[in-house]
């Protein structure tokens, strides 16, 4: 394994509402020397989590909200942060009942994606959501969220979507595929 820099200095150099910019003044093991800036969260720490929600063997739920990093209304996966204290599949049913309107009776945990490894610390969740019920919990959206369904079978078509663009959305609903194939659920 290669060996990580040495840290010479780190400072909070902006810090907004959700995030803080830190300044890190790195040495590697070559002796060149670095300042990279990365995002970092503002202390909660408890993490996110994001929710495939398969309706049936076949589709999986999206949910359609504003986002303001591309000014648009965007497909997603439901998702949301995780309470101080809450374990990780319990944030997942709670999400998904805020944001798409149902509950699972059966949620399993599936892996830890990051967005952008290279410029923010924060990472997500994956759990698989199945034997959905319809219950639905007030959140904190700023309007309700439009729910459609996407076909396991057809994922290369989502990336044509305009509405579509997030690349861990999309890492997550081919894991839940290759699983769901695997285990004899989901036949392409």
């Amino acid at each position: 394994m290669r060996q990580k820099p040495t840290v010479l200095a780190r400072a909070i150099v902006a810090t907004s509402r959700l995030f803080r910019v830190e300044e890190l003044q790195l040495r590697f093991s070559n002796g060149v020397e670095r300042t990279y800036e990365r995002l970092v969260g503002t202390g909660s720490g408890y993490g996110a989590v994001m929710i495939v929600a398969l309706i049936d063997d076949q589709h999986a739920l999206l949910v359609e909200e504003y986002c303001a990093g591309t000014d648009d209304y965007q497909l997603s996966l439901p998702k949301g942060l995780i309470e101080p204290g809450e374990d990780i599949l319990v944030a997942a049913n709670r999400e998904l009942k805020e944001e798409a309107g149902y509950g699972a009776r059966h949620l399993e945990y599936l892996t830890e994606l990051s967005l952008s490894p290279g410029y923010m610390t924060q990472k997500i969740q994956v759990v698989l959501a199945r034997d959905l019920y319809e219950k639905r919990l007030p959140g904190d959206e700023p309007e309700p969220m439009r729910v459609e369904r996407v076909n396991l079978r057809e994922l290369s078509g989502l990336v044509r979507h305009a509405q579509f663009s997030e690349g861990r959305a999309l890492a997550a609903l081919y894991l839940a595929r290759d699983l769901l194939i695997q285990r004899g659920v989901l036949v392409l």
